[in-house]
């Protein structure tokens, strides 16, 4: 279900690295969650580095909330950077995976296949 790759790379270098990927593969960068960062804002110390892009191909969003906008709540696709043992993992939830939580159409599996090779090609 989960999709993960290790990584020598800084955070930031993963950072520059995904945002060229996501690019490439015609998907946007919506947002980014700095959680280490959101929780020192609200006095919760953590100390693991972790961010969270948020990242679409509105091509592809549109094609499944045509066909069910329960989808709208799995959206946009994430991608987790995170420090674990020394190292940097890039981690993404696989969309063929959440699909399953959904009533899917043949439209909605093959479109869920198609960005799940987009994500894993991101990462």
């Amino acid at each position: 279900m989960v999709y993960r790759k290790s990584s020598l790379k800084t955070l930031d270098e993963l950072d520059a690295a995904l945002r060229e990927a996501a690019i490439r593969h015609q998907f946007g960068v919506l947002g980014v969650h700095d959680l280490r960062q959101a929780m020192a804002n609200k006095g919760v110390a953590f100390d693991a580095e972790v961010r969270v892009y948020e990242v679409c191909n509105p091509h592809h969003a549109k094609t499944v909330l045509l066909e069910n906008m329960e989808v709208s709540t799995a959206l946009p696709c994430r991608i987790s950077i995170y420090s674990a043992g020394g190292q940097m993992e890039v981690a993404t939830v696989l969309p063929t995976a959440l699909m399953t939580a959904f009533s899917s159409s043949p439209a909605m599996t093959a479109t869920a296949s198609e960005v799940e090779r987009a994500m894993k090609a991101i990462i």
